[in-house]
């Protein structure tokens, strides 16, 4: 291997770790932000919370793919579905979300979140990973890692979440194949119900 090939690996190595490192402080910035609003906004959540789900819902719009995230939960039925059904669904999804694990947050005793490593896609540097821990009160740790992805001249957007190794996008997208089944095919049925689905999916969890 020749000096000039070592300099050039260097270099190319030194990029890449720079972009990483540049994600990381991206992604931690992004997170501190949501933890701070939930944090001042939580007070609201009893006495007026329809103001605290538009409060925290700007801050996530910004870091969060809704859309994108919805569209995968719906899979092959989104092609079933009319273009207002599939913002409905967005809509629903983003309330649901809210409406099940907001007033977890809320009350629960003060928690860290700890951004560990960004990882890009070596082989598509629109697709990153990101390993993070979040830290109880207590001193538990629980593994963390958004999956992200941008398009060019854009910021990073979170488009999933695998916690302690469950991937909740396919979790999701699983519930809704099951509620069409159940349904009969009835996209709308489906996302109607959606609320009372995603609470059984978590009663699922919480018992397994």
């Amino acid at each position: 291997m020749t000096r000039w090939t070592l300099v050039v690996l260097a270099m190319m190595f030194s990029v890449t770790v720079s972009a990483d490192e540049a994600l990381r402080q991206y992604v931690d910035e992004n997170t501190q932000t949501l933890v701070s609003k939930l944090n001042e906004e939580k007070g609201l959540y009893d006495s007026d919370p329809e103001a605290f789900y538009h409060n925290m819902e700007d801050t996530l719009d910004d870091f969060v793919d809704f859309r994108r995230i919805a569209a995968r939960v719906m899979g092959r039925y989104a092609r079933q579905a009319s273009p207002e059904q599939r913002d409905a669904f967005v809509e629903k999804f983003k309330r649901s979300l809210f409406d099940s694990y907001a007033q977890a947050l809320v009350q629960s005793q003060d928690f860290q979140i700890e951004i560990k490593e960004a990882q890009i896609n070596p082989s598509n540097d629109e697709r990153a990973s990101v390993l993070m821990e979040v830290i109880t009160a207590e001193g538990n740790r629980y593994p963390v890692t958004y999956s992200m992805y941008r398009k060019e001249g854009q910021d990073w957007m979170m488009e999933n979440v695998i916690v302690e190794g469950i991937n909740i996008g396919l979790a999701f997208r699983d519930r809704f194949s099951q509620e069409m089944e159940q349904n009969r095919g009835d996209v709308q049925a489906v996302i109607d119900g959606w609320t009372g689905a995603v609470e059984q999916l978590e009663d699922e969890a919480a018992g397994s």
